[in-house]
């Protein structure tokens, strides 16, 4: 499944797969995942772009991204200049800050969100929820991961009527496989208030 994402605001657009395609999308993630680690060796660019490959309106300054990521100013500097030269992302002056943001008009800016998603377990995540879990309506990210934070866990909410069996069996598998914890709720409401930041999947 690719994750594409669409320009109107943080909503990620979904494309189905059938189910004898899982364990090939489950392959995909493990080989991306193989892929980022081996061509990125610097953990802190790599949380750059999960920043901001996850989030296409994220915006960050030098010193607020050094606090989030618990890096030194320096290492982050150097990462973010790399990026710019290289670029994926692009600053502009807020006030006495430097503010980056991800340059959507690079022509690999979706290949970067498609990799960015599969490393994460978001497509996996999205196909299983699609194939088996009820109506569902809409799926969002909230949290961390909606900050373009890789935290380890996962929030969503799901919007319809769906089995909850089922849903709680599938979270369980799928967190397993994608080595991160999946928090989830329910709203059977297509109306939910869903907080901010948040990116919506379905």
């Amino acid at each position: 499944m690719l994750l594409t994402c669409a320009l109107q605001g943080s909503q990620l657009g979904v494309t189905g797969r059938s189910r004898p395609k899982q364990q090939l999308a489950a392959s995909n993630q493990k080989h991306t995942q193989g892929i980022l680690a081996s061509l990125i060796t610097s953990k802190t660019r790599l949380k750059l772009l999960l920043k901001f490959f996850t989030h296409p309106d994220a915006k960050g300054h030098l010193r607020g991204l050094a606090e989030e990521f618990g890096d030194s100013t320096n290492s982050v500097r150097i990462e973010l200049n790399k990026l710019e030269e290289a670029g994926l992302l692009q600053r502009q002056v807020s006030g006495q800050k430097m503010l980056y943001q991800v340059n959507k008009s690079n022509p690999f800016y979706f290949n970067l969100v498609s990799m960015v998603s599969k490393y994460l377990g978001f497509d996996e995540l999205v196909e299983s929820l699609l194939e088996q879990v009820g109506d569902l309506k809409e799926a969002y990210v909230v949290g961390d991961y909606a900050r373009g934070v890789d935290s380890g866990t996962i929030e969503l909410i799901l919007v319809g009527r769906l089995h909850a069996e089922v849903v709680d069996d599938l979270v369980g598998r799928v967190s397993k496989r994608i080595n991160r914890k999946i928090i989830y709720r329910v709203s059977d409401t297509e109306n939910e208030l869903v907080p901010q930041p948040q990116l919506r999947l379905i």
